[in-house]
């Protein structure tokens, strides 16, 4: 059994995949080809804002991001500890500073009430508080109209790291378009993902998309003329025909996720925690998951997965270390004990094959062993 099954997918679409990745072979054209403005012309359509800019993975897109809007020593931008490093990442290669906010127990997005709180505090020590990087769960926005109020009454904008909510929607509106920027991945696992490594930023301010155009292309305004400092961040025009083969699907593949994952729900609540879905917004399930409390035992999530895993059926953690406790972010001065609800999911969590293929036998004998391993781990 796969956890995604990336295999089922290509052989699906073979015919289609192969022809777009030789028409790009034929053309010789594979930097910034035609492809990858179609592929921003489309997704933008989709998604519905007015601009769209190709980049070389979801990291550079919040990074391309953060340059747009100026990020630099000596600012502070909130987000939660309970995420990918990338989202974290990205603020300290600017200089800046991240400051971590704890997250909502249903859900394992970033808290409004935590959030207003912490900046409330920064602002009556006198520090400014520039911006919120907001995580799109698991595939489910987080609550991005309280956010935005908090970040109206602040002076700060916002960023909606979307890598794993591609295809998600929020009280009628997609995800990508909640906020000033939204950033998303193309990495092969994503609900739509591409053979190695893409991303696209989002945005309906005209300024920022034209900054983050020069910035992913070395900061050129025109051919050899710079204007600011960039990077090389452009998405391959292989990676872009691939993506466009695949995005005709890519609205049955989200209906398919939204009925496998909810039907894990129902068969699964009554037996164990899952993430909650609010009523209002739409998860596209980048990952199926359940939480696998201790009772006593810390190695409890351990057993169950490996119960599972010996039965075939692959699990994964996402994520084992909240980021405010990695060795790398120990220069922040946060401890054990900072976030209480980011660390108890992290000894939780635990992950479910989900991809829009898994078949209702497959899906019935997870269910039936995920049941089996935690009355048997009581």
């Amino acid at each position: 059994m796969e956890f995604i099954d990336l295999k089922k997918q290509y052989s699906l679409l073979k015919d289609k995949i192969d022809s777009a990745i030789n028409e790009v072979l034929t053309s010789g054209t594979f930097i910034m080809g035609p492809a990858v403005e179609e592929l921003e012309y489309k997704l933008a359509a989709f998604v519905g804002t007015r601009y769209a800019i190709g980049v070389s993975s979801g990291t550079d897109a919040l990074l391309v991001s953060l340059m747009a809007l100026g990020i630099s020593s000596g600012d502070y931008v909130f987000t939660t500890p309970f995420t990918f490093m990338a989202t974290a990442e990205v603020i300290v290669l600017l200089g800046a500073t991240p400051v971590f906010v704890d997250i909502d127990p249903e859900t394992l997005n970033i808290s409004p009430e935590q959030l207003e709180h912490a900046i409330r505090k920064f602002k009556k020590a006198g520090k400014p508080v520039k911006g919120i990087i907001t995580v799109s769960l698991y595939g489910q926005p987080a609550d991005h109209d309280e956010i935005a109020e908090i970040a109206d009454r602040y002076g700060a904008w916002v960023i909606e790291d979307a890598c794993q909510s591609f295809g998600a929607t929020y009280k009628g509106r997609k995800s990508c378009n909640l906020s000033d920027i939204g950033v998303t991945s193309f990495f092969p696992s994503k609900p739509l993902g591409c053979y190695g490594d893409g991303g696209m930023i989002f945005t309906q301010d005209a300024r920022l998309a034209e900054r983050c155009r020069a910035i992913r292309a070395h900061g050129q305004t025109g051919r050899y003329i710079h204007e600011i400092i960039g990077l090389n961040a452009r998405l391959d025009t292989l990676q872009a025909a691939v993506l466009l083969a695949k995005l005709p699907g890519f609205p049955d593949e989200v209906r398919n996720r939204g009925v496998i994952g909810k039907r894990y729900t129902r068969l699964l609540n009554d037996y164990l925690p899952v993430v909650k879905v609010k009523s209002d917004r739409s998860s596209v399930y980048a990952q199926y998951t359940v939480r696998i409390q201790e009772k006593n035992d810390p190695d409890r999530r351990a057993k169950v997965a490996n119960f599972l895993n010996r039965k075939g059926i692959p699990t994964a953690i996402h994520y084992p270390i909240p980021i405010h406790l990695q060795r790398s972010f120990t220069f922040t001065g946060y401890k054990k004990g900072d976030f209480t609800v980011a660390e108890q999911a992290a000894r939780e969590v635990l992950s479910l094959p989900m991809h829009p293929w898994l078949t209702t036998d497959q899906q019935n004998f997870i269910v039936e062993s995920v049941i089996e391993a935690v009355e048997m781990y009581l």
